[in-house]
């Protein structure tokens, strides 16, 4: 695979703008990666690292630039990525009798991105938890699904 050299920040996925295209290229047979960046490169302009996807990266931003959470650093019709400051946050949801269905679309539904583990569904958390927690709900209180307290 191919190494992409990312040299600018082209926005950020906060923006609207910006969040519209990222959703319209993940409609559209494209992928959203993610560029998990630990605290102590921060400081770094020049790095390599790989996406979740495996894609091979070279960081090589200029020294006036700052990485925040949620900037693009790359963007094509084939792909995109996107920088997750610090470790990913999950959100472990257990489906109970047939729910792990409706779980499913509703995850799918809404282009979470999702982990599987000992029969739960893990949900990337890329919003604040209240905002899954409240798509959830009804999925428990019909009991067809166990949120964490």
């Amino acid at each position: 695979m191919e190494e992409l050299v990312l040299d600018r920040i082209l926005g950020n996925r906060a923006d609207p703008g910006w969040a519209a295209r990222l959703h319209e290229l993940g409609h559209h047979g494209g992928r959203v990666e993610t560029l998990a960046v630990r605290a102590e490169d921060l400081s770094r302009r020049r790095f390599r690292a790989r996406t979740d996807h495996g894609t091979p990266c070279f960081i090589a931003l200029p020294r006036e630039a700052a990485l925040a959470d949620g900037d693009v650093l790359h963007l094509c019709d084939a792909r995109a990525v996107v920088v997750r400051l610090g470790a990913q946050e999950w959100l472990r949801v257990e489906p109970l009798g047939d729910g792990g269905l409706e779980l499913g679309y509703l995850a799918g539904n809404l282009h979470w991105r999702v982990r599987f583990a000992e029969g739960c569904l893990l949900v990337a958390l890329d919003q604040p938890r209240e905002t899954y927690l409240a798509r959830l709900r009804e999925l428990e209180q019909a009991g067809k699904a166990r949120l964490p307290p």
